[in-house]
């Protein structure tokens, strides 16, 4: 199959974000080893979203929401609404990839004492932490646990937030961040380019100026935006 007949599916996901005593809990699922697509990794709640979900013919945005509450539901047993919900960024899978999806990124903050339940099926486990633990734990060559890059992103973009009432705020306060990364194959890895970054429209690592990107070398994550010098 080539890279223009690989199907593009509409998905959704939830960042599920909760006040600790030292700062902000992420909720990450982990998918079941047994599964053949991202089986072990450590992910936030989601998946495809369902023609059930288009409740409105050709509304995608809509549909987006309704798979993210359910997929909250059906992964980790918790039940948030759509006025829970913060547009956080949008993820298109890039060229290349053998799938691709077009995921809608939600935020939502959970203020009540539900139990996080996982299915036992397709997700094994679950955990609150830190975005801080996260990129601890995944500096740790010894340690298995990994990220993809749009979790990883996800996690620097709300590292700096010291409670959930400000993380929430910053994200209902500005437009949602877009996603359509550029891959550049490297030694031991990827270059992820995003828009905005000197080399994304030509697909060059090297090019001098502002940058924004993230790379993912033997496992190890970097994410860089910082504006020309």
């Amino acid at each position: 199959m080539s890279e223009q007949a690989v199907p593009v599916h509409p998905a959704a996901t939830v960042v599920l974000l909760r006040d600790g005593v030292e700062g902000p809990e992420v909720l990450l699922v982990q998918r079941s080893a047994a599964l053949k697509h991202m089986g072990g990794e450590w992910v936030f709640p989601g998946g495809r979203v369902d023609p059930a979900d288009y409740r409105i013919a050709g509304d995608d945005y809509q549909a987006a929401v309704n798979a993210a509450i359910r997929e909250t539901e059906e992964e980790a047993g918790v039940v948030i609404t759509p006025e829970q919900l913060s547009y956080l960024s949008h993820w298109t899978t890039p060229e290349g990839a053998k799938r691709r999806y077009s995921t809608w990124f939600f935020l939502a903050v959970l203020e009540d004492e539900q139990e996080i339940q996982v299915d036992g099926g397709e997700i094994a486990a679950h955990r609150w932490l830190r975005p801080a633990q996260a990129f601890e734990e995944i500096r740790d060559t010894d340690n298995v646990f990994r990220l993809m890059p749009p979790t990883f992103v996800s996690l620097a973009d709300l590292a700096g937030h010291d409670c959930c009432a400000t993380a929430q705020a910053a994200v209902r306060g500005r437009e949602p961040f877009l996603y359509a990364p550029r891959m550049v194959m490297l030694e031991g890895g990827i270059c992820f380019l995003y828009a905005g970054d000197a080399g994304y429209e030509e697909g060059c690592e090297n090019a001098s100026g502002p940058r924004h990107r993230t790379y993912m070398i033997n496992y190890q994550l970097e994410y860089i935006r910082e504006p020309a010098p």
